[in-house]
């Protein structure tokens, strides 16, 4: 297998119409060689049905079993898929930011390891989102970015750049959700590696349902943003992998 500089992980669960329109984005507008990433939990799951129309594109699209279930498990199978030299998640249900991933890799060329698609800077947005998930997403990102040294505004979104140096360097330990995102933004922080967002558009998911349960994985959340805050005001270093 040959080694891209980005593979595009999109985790997925019945997502097969849904990834149709999006490999076809990513056809029509990224310009940086890549391979797609479908990281599904089950054999039953619908992508098989359309596996058949994979032939349509022209970059390299491989299915990958998550080696537990859920999607934070499902992302981090997907980076431990050979090698390259970085990863994007890119959300099964988003058709807004496939013109955005092409700016993602040039700020990673540009020396960062984790590039944030944001949606509280300038330019961004998040529409429709429920009023207690907003509420909640707008105080976590907000209170770590006036508390802590992290230098973005979006703290808690799993679409994401990541460097190979990244992931290489640190050991993932979260096993729910998206938590993975934010283990991942507060380690790099610790260990001083370059971090730098974009802006992104983010719509509340119209068709199909959200696998999106805040309460159930909140505990993974805080977890990690109290290991952010340590990091400012304990002055805690990052540990051995």
């Amino acid at each position: 297998m040959n080694k891209l500089p980005i593979h595009i992980i999109v985790p997925i669960f019945n997502e097969g119409k849904n990834i149709l329109k999006i490999l076809k984005n990513f056809q029509d507008h990224v310009k940086t060689p890549f391979r797609v990433l479908l990281c599904y939990d089950n054999d039953e799951d619908d992508v098989f049905n359309f596996k058949k129309n994979f032939s349509e594109f022209n970059f390299e699209i491989h299915l990958v079993k998550n080696f537990e279930k859920g999607p934070c498990t499902a992302v981090i199978s997907g980076m431990n898929y050979n090698q390259s030299e970085c990863v994007i998640v890119y959300p099964a249900d988003d058709f807004e930011n496939h013109n955005i991933l092409d700016e993602m890799y040039k700020e990673f060329t540009n020396g960062n390891d984790i590039v944030v698609a944001s949606r509280f800077v300038k330019g961004g947005s998040m529409t429709g989102c429920p009023i207690i998930k907003s509420i909640l997403i707008k105080l976590a990102s907000n209170s770590l970015y006036l508390l802590s040294s992290i230098p973005v505004k979006d703290a808690s979104n799993g679409f994401r750049l990541f460097s190979r140096r990244l992931i290489n360097a640190v050991k993932i330990e979260s096993k729910k959700g998206f938590a993975y995102s934010l283990e991942l933004l507060v380690k790099c922080n610790r260990l001083k590696f370059k971090i730098s967002e974009i802006p992104a558009t983010w719509v509340e998911r119209c068709e199909g349902s959200s696998r999106f349960k805040i309460f159930k994985w909140l505990p993974q959340y805080l977890k990690w943003y109290f290991y952010g805050l340590g990091t400012t005001w304990l002055k805690k270093g990052p540990e051995k992998v």
